[in-house]
């Protein structure tokens, strides 16, 4: 019977190598770095797909809106706004809500809604399973949607196809859930890539809105996907920025303050929007007829509006780019912003199939152009512009409603290619964010999922666990037995000393490491009482770690093994055994490193400086004048 401080270390057998290929680094690193290099692959693969998907999507929202408006069949853009229907044009949105409304009861209600949202529940609930069939739904109920003039972008649909498609991939080969999640991701923001052609913006849409996280294993996939998309793009539709506009000049730092200022009157905006969005969305909720007339009513509403406000009909990025220029009147301005709002507002809250980016920008170009008019009116010099008043507040609209801070910035970046525009912007964004962070508890894409008890992360910290090492927390205190004992012995020795250690570490005449014993083993009834303790476990049982290991890699290892306890070896190539890890010191090691994050503490004392300045002075003098006494 022995028991051990291991302070001095026992050397270890050199049969150790024989256990679980997790504990040899290299294998385990070159491996992942192959799962990696194969999701990447997949990522490519879906990108390559979903590009193709979001050229036919945008082809079939064109047949549907020459079929439902113009009555020809033709793939070319044609905007709903200069239909000659007549009163006829309110009855078009409601039929392509009905068809909507059928489709989600008969095929999947999961078309129904946003697409982000719905694509982030899947990823927190559901290990990123999404149903096949919404691949092919997604696309063609939107296309319908949106056809007959529903108030939306493609962009929504396409990333929620992407993300079916690539979940779906993930649920056809063998991967783990992590490894769906990041190519649905890839997928879904892929999709945005092949509509807007902005892979950066893409690639930060993914870590803000979808992964929760930042580490190679999910950046580069996405990254390469957003690429592929973006290539797709450029092959599909159309080279150059997707919302052109004239060239901005560097504004002045007077400029500068304004636009910040008109970002925290967005973000204001933005706040009522969401508010008012989820208010209508309960009003249908409390409508005494099945769902799936939901639809059809707010397309009832959307064509009642349309005939009013052309401009509000189908996708409007040309609405946007006429925003974006500078030279459409005020008037048409005022009355685009609010009918687009009320036609969008009630058709997602009827639960039919679209998005929320496009409007989202329409919407906030034209509250910043307008907020910008206001300023000129009354302060001609203040040095702000009409065509950047309208980019900020498109893209702070989007920052203060979504709170994807990055995202907004970069997308208006790359869909205008306006470099000096990024300063107005981040002032912008930020204040608009500050806004959406202090006064909205949740987003216009988390509301509907916290409602479903759903909570999603609001940070990207690395975990603290990762940050420690397994040498911070070492215990070299435990009980150490014999192999060779018998268990009579051992149930003597306990019964003489307090032990409140489940597990022991087993070693042999020559203190080699032969396994790890729990307690429960020795007072085993059906085992012989003269019997060894190395009878009781296989031949090296257990997993190690070694000192220089994160507590991430001993959790993981001690989670893999189903064990409380590992042996802790030495960084070094002798391999001794210098301690053992529990996973209560895991835990004492969390809390400590908690606590020292979050208590209230000062490291520099005024009080403690002026005091030692008050002492050096006092010395000074003390000095000066034992040099006069001198």
């Amino acid at each position: 019977m022995k028991k051990s401080n291991l302070k001095n270390g026992i050397p270890i057998s050199p049969l150790l190598t024989q256990l679980d290929d997790d504990t040899d680094p290299v294998k385990k690193s070159t491996f992942l770095k192959a799962r990696l290099l194969r999701i990447c692959v997949y990522a490519v693969g879906v990108a390559v797909a979903i590009s193709l998907i979001a050229k036919v999507l945008v082809s079939l929202i064109n047949v549907v809106t020459n079929i439902a408006f113009y009555g020809q069949l033709s793939v070319a853009f044609h905007s709903p706004a200069a239909n000659n229907l007549g009163m006829w044009v309110i009855a078009i949105p409601a039929i392509g809500g009905v068809i909507v409304g059928f489709m989600a009861l008969y095929g999947s209600k999961a078309i129904r809604g946003h697409g982000i949202p719905e694509a982030m529940e899947q990823i927190l609930v559901n290990e990123s399973n999404i149903k096949p069939s919404i691949t092919f739904l997604k696309p063609v109920s939107s296309a319908i949607a949106i056809g007959t003039g529903g108030p939306f972008g493609a962009e929504g649909p396409i990333i929620a196809t992407g993300g079916a498609l690539g979940s779906t991939l993930g649920q056809l080969f063998k991967v783990t859930a992590n490894e769906r999640k990041i190519i649905l991701a890839a997928g879904a923001t892929a999709g945005m890539s092949a509509i807007f052609g902005t892979p950066i913006a893409a690639i930060f849409l993914a870590i803000e809105l979808l992964l929760f996280e930042f580490s190679p294993k999910s950046i580069l996939p996405v990254a390469l996907a957003c690429i592929t998309g973006a290539a797709g793009h450029h092959l599909l539709f159309e080279s150059g920025p997707v919302f052109p506009m004239p060239d901005l000049a560097i504004p002045s730092n007077l400029a500068l303050g304004i636009y910040s200022f008109m970002g925290l009157l967005i973000g204001l905006l933005s706040l009522g929007i969401t508010k008012i969005v989820y208010f209508i969305e309960d009003a249908f909720e409390k409508l005494p007829i099945h769902w799936m007339w939901w639809p059809a009513i707010g397309g009832l509403a959307v064509g009642v509006i349309g005939y009013f406000a052309p401009h509000t009909l189908g996708v409007g990025y040309d609405n946007i780019t006429g925003i974006l220029s500078g030279t459409w009147p005020l008037t048409l301005i005022v009355s685009l912003c609010l009918f687009k709002f009320l036609s969008w507002a009630i058709a997602l809250g009827s639960g039919t199939s679209g998005g929320t980016l496009a409007p989202l920008l329409t919407i906030g170009g034209a509250s910043g152009a307008i907020i910008g008019s206001i300023i000129l009116s009354y302060f001609p010099d203040a040095g702000i512009t009409l065509p950047m008043a309208a980019l900020i507040g498109m893209s702070a609209m989007f920052a203060g409603a979504s709170r994807a801070f990055i995202t907004s910035i970069v997308f208006a970046l790359e869909a205008t290619l306006q470099s000096h525009a990024l300063l107005p912007l981040l002032g912008a964004c930020t204040a608009a964010y500050i806004v959406s962070f202090f006064l909205m508890e949740n987003t216009i894409m988390t509301e509907k999922i916290a409602r479903r008890g759903i909570s999603t992360p609001d940070s990207f910290e690395p975990d603290i666990l990762q940050k420690m090492f397994v040498s911070d927390v070492i215990n070299d205190d435990a009980i150490v037995l014999s192999a060779d004992s018998t268990i009579k012995e051992v149930k003597n020795w306990l019964s003489k000393n307090k032990v409140a250690d489940n597990y022991f570490i087993l070693i042999d005449n020559n203190e080699n490491y032969s396994g790890t014993l729990k307690i429960t083993d020795i007072y085993n009834g059906d085992m012989d009482a003269t019997a060894k303790l190395s009878d009781l476990v296989a031949p090296l049982h257990g997993t190690t770690i070694k000192s220089n290991d994160t507590l991430h890699r001993a959790v993981e290892s001690m989670s893999k093994n189903n064990t409380e306890i590992v042996p802790i070896l030495s960084a070094g190539k002798d391999g001794k055994v210098i301690g053992v890890l529990t996973y209560k010191d895991i835990i004492k090691a969390y809390q400590t490193n908690i606590s020292k994050n979050e208590n209230l503490h000062t490291k520099i004392s005024l009080k403690r400086q002026r005091m030692k300045m008050v002492i050096r002075g006092k010395k000074l003098i003390n000095l000066n004048n034992e040099d006069n006494k001198a």
